[in-house]
């Protein structure tokens, strides 16, 4: 995710300086222009707008507050925080950058890969109106959708993870309902089309289905393991706030099959798969290659 959006601000004429721990994630931006620095604060050192786009709350509190994260960089005026990592991350964050001078937006984003790779991602920003305004030409630059949600970092993140739960129950639901109508000796490619023109649609049915299921390429463009984390993240915001979860645990234990298959660095539209396992049956397109030996192909 982050190399793209990289590369859409350089393309819109940003100075950019990159890190990353592995130097060859960064060797493609440096050939675009950007300058290669050898740590978070190093990157961060002077620089009025700091984005992060990082894996996971472990990650995200040591490049913001560790020894050598941008706490520790001088003269850097704004922290952009584009990871998923809910609003208990991120309100320490803020907290422990403000103390540095500081500030920070809290600034998700949601299209995967793909979306980052086209410039059509949706941002959900929330932080100070002022600190909101300095970064929204860097943000359009990046998204084809910019919200600002809230002035309180951490709401944001709220934002993002309703949305991937709604995502993930999604697609747990469609994924079960069309394997049981496989099963039942119905044509995938028939369902899917009706579906699609009836009350049942939803992202994975208009999306994940015809580019990545039916064809079983299973190569949509997001981690099993990354949507299971968002979908725990989740939960506990429910419970932080009290609030009813039924029928999101429900979906919260498929996806713990997924990651109990071992599929955590798999594409999240393989979690078909596991399903499929139970009754024996393939979601399978006319468009997939031949299966062979029972495997896809």
């Amino acid at each position: 995710m982050g190399a793209p959006m990289a590369e859409r601000l350089l393309d819109h004429g940003f100075d950019l300086v990159v890190f990353d721990p592995a130097p060859q994630a960064v060797a493609s931006l440096v050939a675009r222009g950007a300058r290669a620095a050898g740590s978070a604060a190093e990157a961060a050192a002077g620089c009025d707008v700091v984005f992060a786009c990082l894996p996971n709350p472990e990650v995200s509190r040591a490049v913001a507050l560790g020894t050598a994260g941008i706490a520790t960089a001088k003269g850097v005026g704004i922290y952009v925080e584009m990871s998923t990592i809910g609003s208990d991350t991120v309100a320490d964050i803020a907290q422990g950058l403000a103390v540095h001078g500081i500030a920070t937006l809290d600034a998700p984003v949601s299209g995967g890969p793909r979306g980052a790779r086209a410039g059509s991602l949706t941002v959900m920003a929330a932080g100070p109106q002022a600190v909101f305004d300095l970064c929204r030409p860097r943000l359009e630059a990046i998204a084809g959708r910019v919200f600002h949600v809230g002035i309180t970092p951490g709401q944001a993140q709220v934002a993002k993870l309703a949305n991937n739960m709604i995502s993930a129950a999604g697609m747990v639901a469609s994924f079960e309902a069309v394997t049981m109508g496989v099963k039942a000796g119905l044509d995938a490619d028939v369902l899917i089309d009706l579906i699609n023109v009836s009350t049942g649609r939803c992202g994975a049915t208009l999306d994940k289905f015809p580019q990545s299921i039916l064809t079983r390429s299973f190569d949509y463009g997001g981690k099993l393991g990354t949507m299971y984390k968002d979908v725990m993240l989740c939960l506990a915001e429910y419970r932080a706030r009290g609030v009813p979860h039924h029928a999101s645990s429900s979906v919260a234990q498929v996806w713990f099959q997924g990651i109990a298959h071992g599929r955590g660095d798999d594409d999240y539209t393989s979690l078909i798969q596991v399903i499929e396992d139970w009754p024996g049956v393939e979601v399978r397109g006319k468009a997939a290659p031949v299966a062979k030996d029972g495997q896809d192909v």
